[in-house]
């Protein structure tokens, strides 16, 4: 029964970073859905994914068998089609305690949104063997990156990755440091930076930094790095220069917000680093 996730921020819980995921299962003539906001823990092989509240479900009685099959391979067509990633695995139900809020400790970080330029029309002409190798290349360079920075890898999405720093100078370094890795690979990246409280209990991270630090990177044009007032201030006296973008009314974000784009970090010395390269983009 192929599973899909997309990890974004949904409108209804702006103070949450959640995801949506989506079951499809065909039996026969009939095609079963099921959907629904989930959160996720972790990371890589220790990732967990659980539903928020009982999901939503559908049945499709679709007549004949073929038509039960045309309509399966329509609706994971249209999950790929908006960026929703495989998800292998099971998807549980969410286990809640009565100590929950207690549980929650507050946090400040610099947060690093990153996510690639046309990675839907990309991955299309590539298909899906050469593109899984050009994200595994990706993810490598950009961990490769988070480490040198000491980033907090919080979560990845289908194509994106979001990270912590104690710093707002290592997020920059670390953001610019990325873009030039990834650009051997034949990819486009847009990048943003918030600094900002967010809230921890276990391996949960919820709060609205989260959801402003996604929204100031899809404001970001391909190559960019944009960081908000937030970060700006905080970095007032080094020797990172910025150039103002004007002020953005960010999706989902109360009021409006000054951005700033990064135009060069003298704090990054030059040095030689290793780069992704492949020969899957050309």
């Amino acid at each position: 029964m192929p599973k899909f996730l997309r990890i974004g921020i949904h409108q209804s819980n702006v103070s949450g970073y959640t995801s949506k995921a989506w079951w499809v299962r065909r039996v026969g003539s009939t095609v079963f859905l099921k959907w629904g906001a989930v959160e996720i823990t972790g990371v890589g092989n220790g990732r967990k994914v659980c539903w928020t509240q009982p999901p939503r479900v559908k049945t499709i009685r679709c007549g004949t068998v073929q038509r039960a099959r045309d309509y399966a391979q329509a609706a994971i067509a249209r999950r790929r089609n908006h960026r929703y990633e495989p998800l292998s695995g099971t998807i549980a139900s969410r286990r809640r305690t009565a100590n929950r809020g207690a549980e929650l400790e507050q946090a400040l970080a610099t947060i690093l949104y990153v996510d690639i330029v046309g990675s839907t029309a990309k991955a299309a002409r590539l298909g899906d063997s050469r593109w899984t190798q050009v994200m595994n290349l990706y993810y490598a360079a950009v961990r490769r990156e988070l480490k040198t920075a000491r980033g907090k890898e919080v979560v990845t999405t289908g194509d994106g990755l979001l990270a912590t720093f104690k710093l707002p100078a290592s997020g920059i370094r670390c953001a610019t440091a990325i873009r030039e890795a990834v650009r051997t690979l034949g990819l486009e990246i847009r990048l943003g930076l918030h600094a900002g409280e967010y809230k921890v209990s276990g391996g949960d991270v919820v709060g609205l930094a989260f959801h402003v630090g996604a929204r100031v990177a899809a404001k970001a044009r391909a190559g960019e790095v944009l960081v908000s007032s937030a970060v700006r201030e905080l970095m007032a006296q080094s020797d990172v220069r910025f150039r103002d973008r004007g002020v953005h009314r960010l999706k989902g974000v109360p009021e409006r917000w000054r951005l700033y784009r990064v135009e060069h970090d003298r704090a990054t010395p030059a040095r030689s680093r290793p780069r992704a390269t492949s020969s899957l983009s050309r």
